[in-house]
């Protein structure tokens, strides 16, 4: 199945196109091109700085558990990951 992202971002229905495993794949991705993107800034001379990001979520149905799916996949692939406490549906 192809996931699609459109001008506001990925847009599905719980439990049919937005399932843990669609989620993981884009974890996955994401891990991938951000450490792309670092060991591309090492050889280039910049200074590398480990890859970590900040993983928050919202007050819709299993928000909380879709965020922790997506900080394990960041963790296992070496990415620093900051999982928010509490929902946080304000850009932090």
């Amino acid at each position: 199945m192809t996931i699609k992202f459109g001008t506001d971002g990925w847009r599905a229905v719980i439990g049919e196109d937005f399932t843990f495993e669609n989620v993981r794949k884009v974890a996955q991705a994401i891990a991938e091109k951000t450490l792309d993107d670092a060991t591309l800034r090492q050889t280039n001379g910049r200074a590398a700085h480990p890859a970590t990001m900040v993983v928050g979520y919202d007050t819709r149905f299993l928000s909380d558990r879709f965020a922790a799916a997506v900080a394990e996949v960041l963790a296992a692939n070496g990415v620093q990951v900051w999982l928010a406490q509490g929902d946080a549906p304000t850009p932090i």
